[in-house]
């Protein structure tokens, strides 16, 4: 049993420490987001390209921490959906923001489904992954929503992603305390026998 225990730990230690890092970098893109990048169109655009290309690379770390991307399907497309949005959004770029919302939307939604379904896979082998299985239903919700935003008329910006981002900041957190509260109950259950 002990022997059990201490193989999932480093496993444990590695998705807490994901999520703390994903909680981290995220919340400083929000805040540049509404604050610097209002005023600084080259510093929105690079934090637009930014944030999925950090998707992409967070996914690829955390797949490659337990058997890579091949093993990790849904991580593996959430990779793929996230290089390509990357790329995408820098070519669209000088086409306006409504184009850029209208990408972010399908990724959004995208890799939303791709979450729920890491957080679900995860769920027998970690517990704690409520908020990450919903953070990828409510992604899908919010991709919706910029895509409702993109087709309008009224200016959008990139304040208008930054509240995703947000609660993506806030699901990470959330993750993340979640599993070290569970990693001191078990230490303490098994100090205790």
């Amino acid at each position: 049993m002990t022997t059990t225990i201490q193989a999932k730990a480093p496993d444990r230690d590695w998705l807490k420490t994901y999520y703390y890092l994903r909680f981290a970098v995220s919340a400083v893109w929000v805040a540049l987001a509404f604050t610097a990048a209002q005023t600084m169109p080259a510093l929105a655009g690079v934090m637009l390209v930014a944030y999925p290309a950090w998707d992409a690379l967070a996914n690829y770390l955390d797949a490659s921490r337990t058997g890579g991307l091949v093993k990790n399907k849904s991580q593996m497309l959430n990779f793929v959906v996230s290089v390509v949005t990357a790329v995408a959004v820098a070519a669209t770029l000088p086409h306006g923001m409504h184009a850029v919302l209208q990408i972010f939307g399908v990724w959004a939604v995208l890799s939303g489904l791709f979450q729920l379904i890491t957080g679900v896979r995860r769920w027998k082998s970690y517990g704690a992954q409520w908020a990450m299985i919903l953070s990828g239903a409510q992604s899908g919700l919010a991709g919706a929503h910029m895509l409702s935003k993109a087709a309008d008329a009224a200016p959008v910006g990139i304040a208008d992603i930054a509240p995703y981002a947000a609660f993506g900041a806030f699901y990470f957190l959330i993750s993340a305390v979640s599993l070290t509260v569970s990693s001191a109950r078990r230490r303490s259950k098994v100090a205790a026998t």
